[in-house]
């Protein structure tokens, strides 16, 4: 096969980020010729580069980068150093910051399967929304203004939390717990510190509330005697682990009182479960923030132990003299 590329198959291979002057005539000067200084660019592959399997740009990066080139490896790094903000960069800008040509960054997104650079800053924006950590701070904000961002964020988020439970689910749902013979809390991954936090304060509020799922057990056994004189809480935070739905639809369909807490993608759930009580976690960090979540497990608890205020003062007292007797608790200053 001729080595050298033809016109009609350079301008498809730089279709993704070339502009039409790249098409030019072969007596005009090739956009992409070597100046002195400047890096050159990568020779011309003799055949189109074969798409890798689907994934996120940072996995298909991780398959094919030992066969990328020196130059697309470059290109691959500055991209696995900027995934949190790729949908705010362009092909050009990243063949600046790697020091390769856009060809080469357009022979890149090539081989990893796109079409070219608008899809891979699509994908970014969707992982994104997903709650998927890509990478660092969003470089359209300043340094100096990223903690204002951080707050203003937290104030929005708390701000539609406080929103969404205008309409009475806070109390209804605290009414439940409060009146169940017990509550099982259930919460994985990111969602398992959040349960965790709301068992340990329903337990100072009522007791047999427990916390699941038992490290190194399965759900079935501990789920098999809850009834509808009991209630559920499921914790499930955007990236749940599979089977999240399945014991939703388990518990429901043994008429089993769930209450949902989680963020708007949990929306289709309205109306299927007892209570639903959402709480955002939007950030303009790489992470999502569980503030609003945190402070939701609050105003839960604190709704359930006013139900049975004095029931509740009366354990709180019980389990701080065992505090006391067990010296589990460090003496305050």
């Amino acid at each position: 096969m001729n080595t050298v590329l033809t016109s009609a198959a350079m301008a498809k291979a730089m279709s993704s980020t070339a502009v039409s002057s790249n098409a030019a005539s072969p007596n005009a000067e090739s956009p992409n010729a070597a100046k002195p200084g400047a890096t050159p660019p990568d020779p011309e592959p003799t055949t189109d580069p074969a798409p890798s399997a689907a994934g996120t740009i940072g996995q298909r990066i991780d398959r094919q980068y030992a066969a990328l080139s020196p130059q697309e490896q470059r290109a691959a790094d500055v991209v696995l150093d900027h995934l949190d903000d790729l949908a705010v960069y362009n092909a050009s800008e990243i063949a600046q910051l790697s020091g390769v040509s856009k060809a080469t960054v357009s022979r890149l997104v090539r081989r990893l399967g796109y079409e070219d650079f608008a899809q891979v800053r699509t994908q970014a924006r969707v992982l994104r929304g997903l709650g998927s950590p890509l990478g660092g701070a969003d470089r359209t904000i300043p340094a100096g203004d990223r903690l204002a961002a951080h707050l203003a964020a937290e104030q929005r988020n708390l701000g539609r939390m406080l929103a969404g439970l205008q309409d009475g689910r806070l109390e209804a749902a605290a009414g439940l717990l409060a009146e169940a013979d017990q509550v099982v809390v259930l919460g994985r991954r990111n969602s398992y510190p959040v349960a965790l936090h709301l068992r340990q304060q329903l337990a100072q509020a009522r007791g047999q509330v427990h916390l699941l799922p038992v490290p190194g057990q399965s759900l079935g056994e501990d789920l098999a005697g809850l009834g509808p004189q009991d209630a559920a809480v499921l914790v499930g935070f955007r990236r749940r682990p599979r089977g999240f739905e399945a014991v939703v639809r388990a518990l429901t369909e043994r008429a089993v009182p769930v209450v949902l807490i989680g963020d708007d993608s949990l929306a289709p759930w309205q109306g299927r479960v007892a209570h639903l009580l959402c709480a955002p976690t939007d950030s303009p960090a790489a992470f999502d923030s569980y503030a609003a979540p945190m402070s939701l497990v609050n105003l839960l608890a604190a709704a359930t132990m006013a139900r049975h205020a004095r029931g509740g003062r009366t354990r709180v007292s019980a389990i701080t003299v065992l505090y006391d007797e067990l010296d589990e608790l460090e003496e305050p200053w």
